[in-house]
């Protein structure tokens, strides 16, 4: 058996990401799924960019705020306390809007824990 917590402030944000990102799956030692939590302030997006996953299942579960996700289809808004779920090969960009009027905090939780499988997407 095996059990670990993680004092979500001990670890550090990930470098090089458009807004805060602390990578909770990875500090806890977990393989199979990848969880991070977001801090974007308005105008900041939390992928590096446009993308889908080729395998990799998201579901981004909105602790604060209200969460812009742009996909081919329209834009989501989520607000606090409700979840997007987000198939393989899904186009999206999670963002807070420039007019936002808080910070936007988000749970992202995908499987499997893939790396390497984000694909750009070129909007039209």
């Amino acid at each position: 058996m095996g059990y670990r917590t993680v004092d979500v402030a001990a670890v550090p944000p990930s470098d090089g990401r458009p807004c805060e990102m602390r990578a909770l799956g990875d500090a806890a030692g977990l393989s199979n799924v990848a969880i991070n939590r977001f801090r974007a302030e308005p105008g900041e997006q939390l992928p590096l960019a446009y993308h889908y996953h080729e395998e990799q299942e998201e579901a981004f579960y909105v602790l604060s705020g209200t969460l812009s996700v742009e996909t081919p289809d329209g834009t989501y808004e989520i607000e606090a306390d409700s979840l997007l779920a987000v198939d393989p090969e899904s186009p999206q960009r999670a963002y807070n809007p420039d007019d936002a009027d808080e910070d936007v905090v988000v749970l992202a939780v995908g499987a499997p824990a893939v790396g390497g499988d984000a694909v750009a997407y070129e909007s039209e």
